[in-house]
């Protein structure tokens, strides 16, 4: 910990990477943290090699600057990633009222909420968390069974059963439940087919799900946004937001639960995190579920990169992993001190305020150009830079571009077309997008039940 103010430069420089490269629709920091990755093992000078925390405090910087900055393309762009799709619909809603800069500043605000939630949360993690998931631990199966349960259920009442007929009413009652359903057992198809068999090149084995949530949830809002010929009016940028104390309490504490939900159970995303935070403080005010969606954001990829540097005799099991980034980064080093945890905290807070001030730095830029640029062109563009984006990540992984990389890059577009197909159908028929998120929390609930192995052979997948 001696060069302290190094770790610290390699923070500053996360964040501010990222405040302006996640302004860029599709871009998630766990397929840039694979590229940076990629680079490092061509490049050993990126990072220190005698100062492993380096990369940590990098890429900490990085995912706390995601949790807040990603508000950008899916309120303004319409391109959300898994984690920001229930911002989109009441983003929308401030967008077409000219009050787009306030909901992006009411996400942001609840991002430092979150933060804030973190910090007095910190000593339930050393001392309850652990004791928790001693209990919890062996029937984790269960409890993701029951999500996905509270998942289907809660698609319940839809429609109004009107009509002259009974087939009118029975169609009326049924056709965005039988699209959720079918969505949902889709995409948890699509999701087991994906765990079981490489459909990406080896290499690119660890962003195998990159194509997959892209062609979900961006890719298809992309083109939802190009076919809807939507016209957004000027948008007014104020210097205050409309915001009391009560509010405020009403939208931290269910985001606080969802991100918390998320953050700690396997294959819970963000998305579904969102949704069970949503449900808590849904229809009286757009504020509370708009900024109790900035919470769950911030809560849930700060809280499981977090959960990694709680030092590993907390726990009986030696530690916790929780997200990919921890996955992606534990082969290079694993924090045993607890000032390490103290001292990647104050990263987290530090990256939280710069990123506050970027987002709306940035904010402000870019109603500035969606004012000049027609909203369908910026949409064109959104959607090429997203699949130029997947087209060359197996070569940016590989650092190389010859003839299997581009045919890699053709087979990671061809996963992503299908992903796109999957995420259009609740658009479509207007049923929730959250059943896309079955794509990976089915297919974990099933391997940790331990049916996993017998149910790939009965498919041919093992």
């Amino acid at each position: 910990m001696e060069n302290w103010i190094i770790i610290l430069l390699y923070a500053l420089a996360g964040t501010l990477l990222g405040g302006f490269l996640f302004v860029i629709p599709s871009i998630h920091f766990l397929n840039f943290s694979g590229v940076v990755i990629a680079l490092w093992g061509h490049y050993h000078g990126l990072f220190p090699l005698d100062q492993p925390l380096t990369l940590f405090a990098f890429f900490m910087g990085m995912v706390v600057s995601f949790g807040i900055m990603n508000t950008i393309p899916s309120m303004f762009l319409g391109a959300p990633d898994e984690s920001a799709v229930f911002v989109v619909l009441p983003g929308a809603k401030y967008m077409l009222q000219g009050k787009g800069y306030e909901g992006a500043m009411l996400t942001g605000l609840g991002g430092l909420l979150g933060i804030f939630f973190l910090a007095i949360f910190t000593p339930f993690f050393f001392f309850g968390l652990p004791k928790l998931h001693v209990i919890l631990g062996p029937h984790m199966h269960w409890i993701l069974a029951l999500i996905i349960v509270y998942m289907l259920m809660s698609e319940w009442p839809k429609g109004t059963g009107k009509g002259d007929t009974w087939w009118e009413k029975f169609k009326g009652a049924w056709a965005n439940l039988f699209a959720g359903i079918v969505t949902f057992a889709l995409s948890a198809f699509m999701g087991f087919i994906i765990f079981n068999r490489t459909m990406v090149p080896v290499k690119m084995g660890f962003q195998g799900l990159l194509p997959v949530f892209v062609g979900l949830f961006a890719v298809s809002s992309l083109i939802s946004a190009i076919l809807s010929k939507q016209k957004i009016p000027k948008q007014h940028v104020g210097n205050d937001i409309d915001l009391d104390y009560k509010t405020m309490w009403k939208g931290w504490m269910p985001g606080c639960i969802g991100g918390t939900l998320a953050a700690y159970l396997p294959g819970v995303t963000g998305g579904i995190g969102g949704l069970i935070a949503g449900h808590a403080c849904a229809q009286r005010d757009d504020r509370i579920f708009v900024m109790s969606q900035g919470v769950s954001k911030v809560v849930y990829y700060t809280g499981q990169f977090l959960l990694f540097f709680i030092p590993p005799y907390f726990f009986l099991s030696g530690g916790l992993k929780r997200g990919g980034m921890a996955i992606n980064l534990s082969p290079f080093y694993k924090p045993v001190l607890l000032q390490e945890y103290f001292f990647i905290f104050g990263i987290v807070i530090m990256a939280g305020c710069i990123s506050f001030l970027l987002l709306s730095f940035n904010s402000k830029w870019i109603i500035k150009v969606i004012a000049k640029v027609p909203y369908q062109q910026l949409s064109y563009a959104s959607l090429a830079i997203v699949i130029v984006m997947v087209f060359f990540m197996p070569a940016m992984i590989e650092g190389a571009i010859n003839g299997s990389v581009l045919l890699s890059g053709l087979q990671v577009i061809g996963v992503m077309c299908v992903s796109t197909c999957l995420g259009l159908i609740p658009i479509f028929y207007h049923c929730r997008r959250s059943n896309c998120m079955a794509v990976i929390i089915v297919p974990i609930c099933i391997s940790m039940s331990g049916y996993g192995p017998g149910l790939a052979q009965l498919l041919g997948l093992g």
